[in-house]
């Protein structure tokens, strides 16, 4: 039993990190008020607060993430949920300590996510409704977060490039823009 105890706490250990079991982590810690919260973004990105010894990003350090942004909203009035695990990100980040200024953030719309960037006007006139997505980018620029589209993306649904929200990055690809910002150091996450 020892043994298997003591296995057990080893494989816990990672780089000196040690991960508290569920039991310590509840009695050391109590959540903010409300369980969902959205501390950065607001109204998007709802995350769970931790506590401090579960494994958490360090704050003195930067983080390099590009997004790739691949899935629609469930329907046209709805906001895409790979822009809104952007805004997770970031809340998560955020409510771990780690300043804005440290997060270098690129998310890249194409395929199915490509719509997300359109204007309103161009949106309303495709869908019939307004762009949902548009308000959620205005708040990620706010907060340092690049929104790029895909030009070829663009060009594949028979968009125009004038139709981009000016909120909105054209990039030559996505696949050009992923595999660049890789050799820059970005860490790739696809959502």
């Amino acid at each position: 039993m020892c043994t298997i105890r003591l296995l057990l706490m080893s494989l816990l250990l990672f780089g000196g990190v040690t991960v508290a079991t569920a039991a310590q982590a509840s009695a050391a810690w109590t959540p903010p008020h409300g369980f969902w919260s959205t501390p950065t973004v607001p109204g998007y990105g709802k995350i769970h607060y931790m506590p401090k010894d579960a494994y958490q990003p360090d704050p003195s350090q930067t983080y390099k993430i590009v997004f790739s942004l691949t899935r629609a909203g469930a329907k046209p009035d709805k906001v895409s949920p790979s822009l809104d695990h952007i805004a997770r990100t970031v809340n998560l980040y955020v409510a771990a300590g780690v300043p804005l200024s440290q997060l270098k953030f690129v998310g890249v719309a194409y395929g199915a996510a490509t719509p997300l960037a359109l204007d309103n006007a161009h949106y309303y006139a495709k869908f019939g409704v307004d762009n949902p997505n548009l308000k959620l980018i205005k708040l990620l620029r706010k907060d340092g977060v690049d929104i790029a589209v895909c030009a070829q993306a663009v060009a594949e649904h028979d968009f125009k490039y004038a139709w981009v929200s000016p909120e909105v990055t054209l990039a030559l690809s996505g696949l050009t823009t992923v595999t660049t910002l890789e050799h820059k150091g970005y860490t790739l996450m696809p959502l």
